[in-house]
């Protein structure tokens, strides 16, 4: 089965096609280096050629917010068309856990074009909504910091190794596309301000996490439960304190 995996070098597509390629399919990275653009639409009739499946992980080069719609707008668009022309049977996305909850925020919003668009599509689809990566820990921390100060809300967080994310979105690449949202979650639950502070500190660290109820995540108010999947999520193996310790 031909594969084409959209941000196919990045984080989540480069494992992705490297597990597809294990299991015997073939499996096509597309990115800009790659000659493939989404936004401009070159290189996408010839990649996808005698593809079966499209697996778009790929994401905006900007968080602003009118640059995070245009690019999942226009990049999702022109890949849907080219997918219609080109007989493509199954497209899957990765999008995130809560997307639907998190609409305060500029890329979530984003991130909800996108799904409408996959959905309004025709293209029989599978959406994957994946909860934070572990490796996205230092960025959370990242965009919450002002000056030697982190605030992050006391919420709940479940969150994945970037490896199970990858595995998952391949059982789902070369299955039945299930015309929804399936969920992957890590094995563990913690609080959002204590998860990123032991980070932190396991990293050396200096900053300070300090618990607000009030703060943003992404430009969005958390309630409690805001990031947490659902009951039928797919539970993954890999645990934060066995990654962490790896990264050490």
């Amino acid at each position: 089965m031909k594969v084409v995996v959209i941000g196919g070098t990045g984080l989540i597509g480069s494992q992705l096609v490297g597990k597809l390629g294990e299991h015997g399919h073939e499996a096509v990275a597309a990115a800009p280096d790659t000659g493939v653009n989404t936004l401009t639409g070159e290189g996408l009739a010839e990649v996808l050629e005698g593809a079966s499946v499209v697996v778009d992980v790929s994401n905006s080069p900007s968080f602003e917010d009118q640059a995070v719609i245009d690019f999942f707008r226009t990049s999702t668009t022109n890949l849907l068309k080219a997918e219609g022309e080109a007989g493509v049977t199954h497209h899957v996305a990765l999008s995130v856990v809560g997307t639907e909850r998190l609409q305060e925020s500029g890329y979530f919003r984003a991130k909800q074009v996108q799904e409408e668009l996959i959905k309004a599509s025709g293209i029989p689809y599978s959406i994957v909504h994946a909860t934070q990566f572990f490796e996205f820990m230092k960025g959370i921390a990242d965009l919450s910091t002002e000056g030697d100060t982190v605030r992050l809300a006391p919420v709940m967080i479940q969150p994945i190794y970037s490896g199970d994310v990858a595995a998952a979105v391949g059982r789902t690449a070369v299955g039945t596309p299930v015309g929804g949202v399936v969920e992957v979650a890590g094995p563990d639950r913690f609080q959002l301000d204590e998860l990123i502070s032991k980070g932190l500190a396991a990293k050396n660290d200096p900053r300070t996490v300090v618990t607000d109820p009030h703060a943003p995540y992404s430009g969005a108010e958390l309630e409690e439960s805001t990031l947490l999947p659902g009951p039928d999520a797919h539970i993954a193996e890999t645990r934060f304190a066995d990654w962490l310790a790896q990264q050490q």
